[in-house]
């Protein structure tokens, strides 16, 4: 049940569209709206997504977040969240990122699925996933925050609402490395070493992804079903972060490697 009314979803999600556009961040929303609850944040994320494309973006496609039982222990949430992915997001492999153009910045790794087939309705199954994915490829996720995570006057943490009114932080997407057919391996056992500046920071198996990324896909298939909303053929789904989310600033050079299905590399600048 919504706690917010129509002009307080638009504001909040002006506030978060400007801070992004001038890269200060804001006070996070609960501490104007205390009482919000998920349908206000998703409500906010979609207002702000609608901003968005009203200035000439497009979606190319959908995050899942907080999919591994550390960061829902650490969000104090038992369920994933979602985000929505925008053309102007999307980065190569090996481009020179701005890093003023974020707020508080940080990379994610994860495995991103290119869907061939629609996928729609409450009863999708893995295996209608898979059958749905054209190929599978490493992705890193850029993440920020338009809010505060932590106020820097009052010490006031930033809640999921925040982060799902947030777009679920999310700010980019690089994909690179080997593209996959989803039945050529075994998602599970896909691992990658995180590198910034040549040392190690993270490493992870795709198995703590819920534990087969294939079912964040399901999760937000079934999520968006009561509202008639099917994943496209075509769309960019990323299924999760499996590692930790890694502070990078200017100067910082980050490589992924895959393993057999190679790596990915960016430049902070």
């Amino acid at each position: 049940m919504s706690t917010l009314s129509t002009e307080q979803i638009n504001q909040a999600a002006r506030d978060l569209y400007e801070a992004e556009q001038n890269r200060v961040q804001i006070d996070a929303l609960t501490l104007t709206y205390p009482a919000m609850d998920m349908e206000d944040a998703y409500a906010i994320q979609s207002a702000w997504i609608a901003l968005k494309q009203e200035a000439g973006d497009k979606t190319i496609g959908y995050k899942i977040g907080l999919t591994s039982r550390v960061m829902q222990r650490a969000m104090k949430i038992d369920i994933p969240d979602y985000g929505v992915l925008t053309e102007s997001m999307r980065f190569a492999d090996g481009s020179d990122i701005a890093a003023d153009q974020f707020t508080d910045p940080r990379i994610e790794v994860e495995l991103a699925f290119v869907l061939k087939d629609r996928l729609f309705g409450e009863n999708v199954t893995m295996m209608d996933v898979l059958n749905a994915t054209d190929y599978v490829i490493p992705a890193l996720e850029l993440i920020a925050a338009r809010s505060h995570r932590v106020n820097p006057e009052n010490g006031h943490v930033r809640t999921v609402m925040d982060t799902i009114s947030d777009n679920a932080a999310n700010a980019g997407i690089i994909m690179g490395g080997r593209p996959v057919r989803p039945n050529e391996m075994d998602l599970r056992w896909c691992g990658a070493i995180l590198y910034k500046n040549a040392v190690i920071e993270e490493t992870g198996l795709a198995a703590a992804v819920l534990n087969h990324p294939a079912n964040g896909i399901c999760w937000v298939a079934k999520r968006f079903a009561p509202h008639g909303v099917a994943l496209e053929p075509g769309q960019v789904i990323l299924s999760g972060s499996f590692t930790a989310p890694i502070i990078v600033k200017a100067g910082d050079t980050i490589h992924a490697d895959y393993g057999p299905l190679g790596g990915i590399s960016c430049q902070f600048v």
